[in-house]
């Protein structure tokens, strides 16, 4: 996993103190297991309330996220209208509305085919696959015992993706294995990948995650500010794990849950509280009521029950 170098150029403050000195955002960036959702994969009223608010008072939210396409819909209800969501680590823009992948950044052909024969020939102990604008498809292995949603199987995942890469975007290669090493996992498939894609790592037990080469949640972030005139002092990011920390990097303002893995708290300028309290919902509104002159951002316990946005499996 990526060390922690980029918590050099950050100095924690108390997240409210964070708040207090820093203009309004015009965009707030949000990871979402982990961080904005609850840990039943839920929406809670109050953080929707709160994003609500911040879009009447001229701001604009954009969820960044390592889940694929097809895991999206359930969040349809979160993303603002006429949104988009920065999905697969950066390698998706998808219209959650209209149920489309409107931009990818892909692996190309002569890039992926060997790399996912190295990888399956390396590691025969683990499930290797990958994800596309519309699948996941691995080899034909372990599927069911290191997923709950195991895809398509194929014999030869190397010789499929030949076959179909030009027209269905890849835009993740997953490598998952009974590893209890997340760490050593994480080095020993760096090693064979190299510069051929970016590695990444968003949590899950076993998993390791490879993105194309310099494809990342801040350049999917960065790419969609630019769009609409926004600069990175403007940005507050929103973020848990390790795969956070390219857009936590970029962002002018970086905030780190308070479940958040060690790397995330030591790269954050500021600890937002714990995603089961709403951490993000509760920094948002402080700028809301900062702005406003009114004091808020804190409630005394979050409201039970939520929005369920887990992917069907």
């Amino acid at each position: 996993m990526p060390d922690s170098a980029a918590g050099e150029r950050r100095a924690h403050l108390p997240w409210r103190e964070a708040v207090a000195a820093r203009e309004f955002p015009a965009v707030v960036a949000t990871d979402l297991d982990g961080t904005l959702l609850r840990a039943d994969g839920t929406v809670s009223p109050y953080t929707l309330q709160v994003l609500e608010r911040y879009v009447a008072a001229g701001g604009e939210y954009v969820l960044v996220t390592a889940r694929p396409p097809r895991w999206l819909r359930p969040l349809a209800h979160v993303v603002p209208a006429g949104g988009v969501v920065l999905a697969g680590n950066g390698a998706f823009v998808v219209d959650v509305e209209a149920e489309r992948v409107v931009a990818t950044h892909g692996f190309a052909t002569p890039e992926v085919v060997p790399l996912l024969a190295e990888l399956v020939a390396a590691f025969p102990e683990a499930m290797v696959a990958v994800e596309t604008t519309e699948r996941m498809v691995h080899a034909d292995r372990h599927g069911a015992d290191y997923w709950q949603d195991p895809g398509e199987a194929v014999a030869d995942l190397a010789a499929w993706a030949g076959a179909h890469c030009e027209r269905e975007v890849i835009g993740k290669v997953l490598v998952r294995a009974l590893w209890t090493d997340s760490r050593a996992a994480y080095d020993a498939v760096g090693e064979v990948v190299g510069a051929r894609g970016t590695l990444a790592y968003s949590g899950a037990p076993g998993l390791v995650e490879i993105g194309p080469p310099g494809v990342t949640k801040a350049g999917a972030l960065a790419s969609w500010c630019l769009e609409r005139g926004v600069a990175a002092p403007q940005v507050w990011a929103f973020g848990d794990m390790p795969n956070d920390l390219p857009m936590l990097g970029w962002a002018g303002t970086a905030y780190a849950v308070a479940n958040a893995h060690p790397d995330v708290l030591a790269a954050a300028t500021a600890v937002a509280p714990h995603h089961q309290e709403d951490g993000v919902a509760q920094v948002v509104a402080a700028a809301l009521g900062r702005r406003s002159g009114t004091e808020t951002g804190r409630h005394a316990r979050a409201p039970e029950g939520g929005v369920d946005s887990r992917p069907s499996r």
